[in-house]
């Protein structure tokens, strides 16, 4: 087909690794994108997040250094230098590795500014010009939704994306919303002076990771200070001497900003997916298990699929997808998608939970836990208040779950194990690196592999 042989729509993490691995192929490549490079994660997610995360870390340790022998002090805020040095990180990264023209010297046709429509199974309409391509690959990621609420969108509030925009903290904040995004900017808030409350309207936050760490978590936020009120299902806002109210049966909240974080919605406004058939759920665009929609040379992967809502599965569900389409059936689709949330310490999760575990698997679960109380490296960081957990069914590793320091570190090595189908026991014979955090895996490893040798001792004798 004449044009190119690949289009790509959005370049936020799915098309940005998509487009770069399709350039190594030397497949002729236009990629659309009509607003920035860098899409969600650098501008209103990962990046900007753990750039505030940081600084609000550092202000917490100068709170509480008497824990490690040093005069503690109050530290004095200006949260306006913070966000300073938030948009100077994503100037830094946006100017380098995130850069158009790092992208067109790749041999890529890259379109910056205006929107694409699907005009046919391979076709696309960008501006006054129409674009062909053997394949179509859709990237568009997703965006805050904006939950029915009465008098939400009248007493105005910020989101993941808007709270960038802000200047400086603001004095008090309620958040809306019990999942990651809600989490990790609660604390963040907190530390740097913000009176947070956050309302989850189910009765846990993080419902998706291992409760025993959860609870671990939560009660971490409320000792920092953070108003967490599980079962507050907001019903109406108002706003009242210039503070937003959020009301709730019995009950209501006042801040002086209110922040949204309770889910989002696809970006397929616009993209003309109706016109061919291509079938769009609350979720996402519909598509199998190889990120093919019903038209067969389009496909659509990240936020925009609806599956897991992270930058890495986006990036590799993008890269796969480019695989897939010019070296069909040569891959795995299936991988594990392991996650975390960077609160302090971070939660990270790999496969199943133990109730998970247990529905399936019943009576063959085991699980095996250390708590960091007892690793060294985590005494000497004054960083102990986490725990360890791992999942097996009949000795092979189907779980692991992470709170500590560096979780979303560790949990690599247990997803890898997942993956691989392998035995607790085996991750005993590597040789870790001692005083680590990792050292504890090691340790709990070795635990298995030890109670495994004595049930095979016993059967021997028996």
């Amino acid at each position: 087909m004449a044009g190119h042989d690949l289009i790509i729509v959005g370049m936020g993490s799915g098309g940005m690794v998509a487009a770069e691995f399709a350039a190594t192929l030397g497949v002729k490549v236009a990629v659309i994108e009509r607003s920035r490079v860098g899409g969600d994660c650098l501008w209103t997610g990962c990046v900007p997040s753990k750039a505030l995360l940081a600084s609000a870390k550092v202000a917490h340790h100068m709170r509480t250094a008497d824990a490690f022998g040093i005069e503690p002090v109050e530290p004095r805020i200006d949260t306006a230098k913070v966000f300073e040095r938030v948009r100077a990180v994503q100037a830094a990264i946006a100017a380098t590795d995130d850069d158009p023209e790092r992208f067109r010297a790749m041999g890529l046709d890259l379109r910056i500014g205006e929107a694409a429509t699907l005009t046919g199974p391979h076709s696309v309409r960008v501006g006054d010009e129409e674009l062909e391509a053997k394949h179509i690959l859709l990237c568009t990621g997703s965006r805050p939704a904006q939950p029915p609420i009465e008098g939400l969108a009248e007493a105005g509030y910020l989101t993941s994306e808007t709270v960038w925009e802000i200047e400086r903290a603001p004095e008090s904040l309620a958040i809306i919303g019990g999942g990651p995004i809600a989490i990790e900017l609660s604390q963040a808030f907190r530390r740097l002076g913000t009176t947070v409350t956050v309302l989850q309207r189910g009765p846990r936050v993080l419902p998706r990771d291992e409760p025993e760490l959860v609870d671990r978590l939560v009660a971490r936020l409320r000792g920092e200070g953070v108003a967490l009120h599980l079962g507050a299902q907001a019903e109406r806002v108002t706003v009242e001497d210039g503070m937003k109210v959020v009301h709730a049966e019995g009950a209501h909240w006042a801040a002086q900003e209110l922040l949204v974080a309770a889910g989002r919605r696809p970006n397929v406004d616009g993209l003309g997916l109706e016109a061919l058939g291509i079938e769009v759920t609350p979720r996402g665009i519909k598509v199998d298990d190889r990120s093919r929609t019903s038209v067969p040379s389009v496909y659509a992967v990240g936020d925009l699929a609806g599956r897991q809502l992270f930058t890495h599965s986006a990036a590799s569900e993008g890269v796969k997808a480019v695989r897939d389409m010019f070296f069909p059936g040569k891959g795995r689709f299936d991988n594990l998608v392991p996650w975390a949330t960077f609160s302090d310490p971070e939660l990270a999760h790999a496969g199943l939970t133990i109730a998970e575990a247990t529905e399936r698997h019943g009576d063959d679960v085991e699980v095996w836990r250390m708590d960091l109380a007892h690793s060294d490296r985590a005494r000497t960081d004054g960083s102990e208040d986490g725990l360890i957990v791992v999942v097996c069914v009949k000795r092979k590793i189907v779980g692991a779950h992470i709170l500590a320091a560096a979780a979303g570190e560790l949990i690599g090595e247990l997803a890898l194990a997942i993956e691989r189908g392998m035995r607790f026991s085996d991750l005993a014979s590597t040789i870790h690196v001692y005083p680590t955090l990792s050292t504890s895996i090691a340790q709990l490893s070795g635990e298995a592999a030890f109670e495994g040798a004595q049930r095979y001792k016993w059967l021997v004798r028996t």
